[in-house]
C-alpha cells in the first residue's frame, strides 16, 4: 500500500494562541517501503504519524492510500510503550483486532501462536507482561501490530525505551521480521543509527513547524547487519542527516531554554 501525504498542516490552539505544528509536509512512502522520519525534538513527527494513523486531522492537507485493500485493517501502530494488557496473558495480548471481530477462541489462539513464532516468543505464551523484558514487551507489541494484517505499520520510536545493547538487537529483529513479511512501515525516530540501518528512505525534518528539508536515499544493499554499520557507505548517510539537523537541533534546545 502506498502512503501519499500531501501538504499535511497541523495548528493547535493554545492559551498562548494558535501554534503551528506542522508547516506543509508532503512526501509518499511506495509499496513494501521501510521509510524513515527524523528530525527535531518537538518538531511534530508523533503528530504526523497520527494524523496519518487518522488519529488526528490536519488543519490543511491530506493523507491517501493509493492501492487495493487486500488485508484486515488499513493501518496499525506500534508506540514507544507496548501498551500490552496486563491483566492478559502474552498470548491474550496478541490477536486483539480478530477478538474485534469476533473471531472463534480457536482462530484467536491459532493467529497468536503463528505471530509469536514469528517475533521468537512462542515459549512465553502464558506470561504475563510484567514477567517480560522490555525488548520482549516491544516483540509482542509488533507482533500483535502483525496480527491485525494491516497494509501499513506506523512506529513511534518504538524502541526508545530499551538499554543500547537490546535496541541494537532489536533492529536486527525487525529487519529479519520486515523482511518476512513486507509491510509498508514508517518509523518514527530520533536515532541516525537507527534510521540508515533500517529504512530505505528517510525524510528529513526540520525544526517546528516541520517541514521536509530532504528526502535522503539509503544506497546500502539489503539484508543489513551490524557489519553494515561499519561501512563507508553507512558513515557517509549519517553524516549527511547530521550535516541536515545540526542547525535546527541546536535552535530546538535553545528555544527549550528560553
Amino acid at each position: 500500500m502506498k502512503v501519499l501525504i500531501h501538504a499535511v498542516s497541523k495548528h493547535f490552539e493554545t492559551s498562548h494562541g494558535a501554534t503551528r505544528a506542522l508547516g506543509g509536509i508532503s512526501f509518499d512512502v511506495n509499496d513494501r517501503e521501510f521509510f524513515g522520519v527524523i528530525g527535531p525534538t518537538g518538531c511534530g513527527k508523533t503528530t504526523l504519524l497520527q494524523i496519518i494513523a487518522g488519529l488526528e486531522t490536519p488543519t490543511l492537507g491530506s493523507v491517501r492510500f493509493d492501492g487495493e485493500q487486500r488485508t484486515k485493517s488499513m493501518v496499525a501502530m506500534v508506540f514507544q510503550e507496548s501498551a500490552l494488557m496486563p491483566w492478559r496473558t502474552v498470548e491474550e495480548n496478541v490477536p486483539l483486532g480478530d477478538e474485534f471481530r469476533l473471531e472463534q477462541p480457536s482462530v484467536l489462539k491459532r493467529v497468536s501462536k503463528a505471530f509469536l513464532d514469528l517475533v521468537k516468543l512462542g515459549d512465553f505464551a502464558n506470561s504475563r507482561p510484567y514477567e517480560l523484558s522490555g525488548g520482549m514487551k516491544q516483540k509482542v507489541a509488533i507482533a500483535r501490530a502483525l496480527a491485525n494484517d494491516p497494509e501499513v505499520i506506523l512506529m513511534d520510536e518504538p524502541f526508545a525505551n530499551l538499554d543500547a545493547q537490546t535496541r541494537l538487537l532489536m533492529r536486527e529483529e525487525l529487519l529479519r521480521i520486515w523482511e518476512q513479511e513486507r509491510k509498508t512501515v514508517i518509523l518514527v525516530t530520533h536515532n541516525l543509527d537507527e534510521a540508515v540501518m533500517l529504512c530505505d528512505r528517510i525524510a528529513v525534518l526540520s525544526a517546528a513547524p516541520a517541514m521536509v528539508k530532504k528526502i535522503i536515499t539509503v544506497d546500502i544493499p539489503r539484508p543489513r547487519t551490524m557489519q553494515s554499520t561499519r561501512t563507508p557507505e553507512f558513515g557517509r548517510c549519517v553524516d549527511e542527516i547530521w550535516n541536515l539537523l545540526r542547525h535546527d537541533v541546536d535552535q530546538a534546545q535553545r528555544d527549550s531554554h528560553s
